[in-house]
Formats: structure tokens, sequence, C-alpha cells
């Protein structure tokens, strides 16, 4: 990705406004026939929806939270909610278009999210939680420098908000980063 590209991205909190298209974004990354244009689908292990107006909405207005929109000549390109807890700040819902996925946008969002939380909320570590058995998305964060913990947590099987699990297997792994 040259710099030319970085330049033209524009760094904005969600307002209620962005809703239906943050959605609509998280969804074509996540699953169905769209999101295996890009790497990180989901779709061979969970249907059903990624989240909904009312998941998205709730981490607008949580009073510790933002969800990170990110634009490119005026388009919504991918997104990341940041929770501030404590003395770490929870990376999640990240999004970038399947058009877009492979092309070093998502090394560029997640360094700005990680310089965001630094700055404003003055965390030290950066948490996320990945599907355990997403190998390869597990690696490029490791490559961008969180480390596995081996400290799981169970998906929330029968709760159809977070999609359809089609095995039985599933559970979120906690990766941490150190932030300098």
């Amino acid at each position: 990705m040259d710099s030319t590209t970085a330049h033209s991205l524009t760094f904005r909190d969600a307002t209620d406004a962005d809703v239906d298209t943050l959605v609509a974004l998280i969804e074509s990354a996540y699953r169905g026939d769209s999101s295996r244009t890009g790497w990180t689908t989901e779709a061979d292990i969970l249907q059903g929806q990624r989240t909904d107006p009312e998941g998205v909405l709730a981490v607008i207005k949580a009073p510790d939270s933002r969800l990170l929109t990110v634009e490119r000549d005026g388009t919504v390109v991918a997104c990341c909610q940041l929770e501030h807890r404590g003395d770490h700040a929870y990376f999640g819902m990240f999004a970038v278009s399947p058009l877009l996925q492979g092309s070093g946008l998502g090394k560029v969002i997640i360094a700005e999210a990680e310089r965001q939380v630094r700055e404003t909320w003055g965390a030290t570590e950066m948490h996320m939680t990945v599907i355990s058995v997403r190998e390869d998305l597990i690696a490029w964060y490791e490559r961008r420098g969180y480390r596995r913990t081996g400290r799981m947590t169970p998906f929330p099987y029968g709760d159809e908000r977070f999609g359809i699990p089609q095995r039985d297997d599933l559970q979120f792994e906690l990766l941490v980063k150190e932030l300098a």
C-alpha cells in the first residue's frame, strides 16, 4: 500500500446515520457469498447474521466505546469497535470491505486504532477475541504483534444474534498486544 492510499483515508466516529451502512459492511465482510471475495470470511463456520442495527447502535451509544469508521473518497470501507476498559482497550467488530481485503488497508487501520487508544485513553494494551479455529486470521494478528493467551471464552451457542454455528467446537481466544 503506497502512502497516497493511506493519506486518502478519513477516520471518524460513527453516528446513528451510519448504522445501516455499517451493518451492510460488516455482513459483507463476514457472511454469505460476498464475504468469500475476501480472505476473512466466516461463511463456512457461521451462517445467519454477524450483527444487526441494534448491535451496531449499542456500540455507537455506549459511553466508553467508539465505532471508528474509515472512509476512502467518501465511501465507508472499514470499521472497528474500540472500547475503553481501564488500562486496556478492546478491539472488535473489525470489518474491511471484501473487495479491499489483502490491499494493506487492515494494517493501516489497526495501527491507527492502537495509536488512538494510546493517545485518547492512555491504554497500555489492546485486547481482542478471535474464534480460535481461525488460524489464518490469528496468524495475521500475530504478525501485527498480538500474542495468543490460551484464555478461551465460550461461543454464545443458541444466540442467533451472533450467527448460526456450523460446527460445535467454536470458542473465542483472547489475543493481547502491549502498546509501547
